[in-house]
């Protein structure tokens, strides 16, 4: 039924064609889909004002949007390499049904300006696959495909995204949307090493505990040292479970940790990361140390 164009807008509210490409950035933009503008142009119904004609007395309304989950609710990571595929499930209702579901990630501040969107996931399915609650409500699914050095063609796209969304009604006489409905974070990888040496020490003696946080280079395929961020040392002993703070500490200009503890007890050492709005937390597996 639907003449699903690569990603869309609906009844001209979502201004998704701000997504087309301007000249001046034609060479970082490349890769971002061209957006249809209407209702019609994604599920293939007439222009709103010759739909509410059509419509009968038990559906005069627009279909509601109640709920979206994106990836499970959890941030979506990518490495270097590796794409990634991420569910999206939409819940609306309508007196007729619902009979599809549209979802498009975009990252930027106004997608009516030009200038200001430089980002945009459309889903892989030419349709929504919907499974019906009750009579009137439906739960929508589709799936969006991520890579590096594609959709993430530069590392300023990590952070918060945007989730624009509409609904078909089940009489497909009607749709809504939202350009903004929620958010989603999209993040670079992140990696974090530990090294405690000498093994085993004295006891007295100093503990040197090394370290590195890297994290995704979406433009140089590569981890890169994460500069100037804090990072928790801490210990458990022996026969503990729990692990205490020592102390914290920042990463140098390419990532490095550094710092020195004095031996007492057997123990496990390890590094923790609390993570940014565009790195995921990251917490080594404890590196053990003999004392004697």
């Amino acid at each position: 039924m639907r003449i699903r164009a690569t990603v869309a807008a609906v009844s001209g509210a979502l201004a998704l064609s701000a997504l087309a490409v301007p000249a001046a950035h034609a060479d970082d933009t490349a890769n971002l889909p061209n957006i249809p503008t209407s209702a019609a142009e994604i599920f293939g119904i007439a222009p709103q004002g010759a739909a509410k004609t059509a419509r009968t007395a038990a559906a005069t309304s627009d279909p509601v949007i109640s709920k979206v989950v994106v990836n499970g609710g959890k941030d979506i990571v990518l490495g270097t390499t590796a794409s990634k595929t991420v569910s999206v499930s939409v819940t609306a209702s309508h007196p007729s049904g619902i009979s599809d579901a549209f979802v498009a990630l975009w990252h930027g501040k106004d997608l009516y300006s030009e200038d200001s969107v430089d980002g945009a996931v459309v889903p892989n399915e030419d349709a929504a696959k919907c499974t019906k609650v009750n009579t009137t409500t439906s739960t929508c699914k589709l799936t969006f495909t991520f890579e590096p050095g594609w959709e993430l063609y530069k590392n300023s796209l990590a952070g918060t995204w945007k989730v624009a969304v509409a609904a078909l009604a089940g009489d497909e006489t009607s749709a809504t949307d939202n350009q903004a409905f929620s958010k989603v974070r999209v993040q670079r990888a992140s990696k974090l090493t530990v090294d405690a040496s000498p093994e085993p020490v004295k006891k007295g003696k100093t503990i040197t505990v090394t370290g590195k946080l890297s994290r995704a280079n979406w433009e140089t395929f590569k981890y890169q040292g994460y500069a100037g961020q804090p990072v928790k040392l801490q210990f458990r002993k022996k026969n503990s479970k729990t692990y205490s703070t020592i102390k914290t500490i920042k990463t140098n200009s390419t990532g490095n940790l550094k710092t020195t503890v004095k031996a007492s007890v057997d123990g496990y050492w390890r590094y923790s990361f609390a993570g940014t709005s565009t790195t995921p937390a990251f917490t080594t597996a404890g590196d053990f140390v003999d004392v004697r």
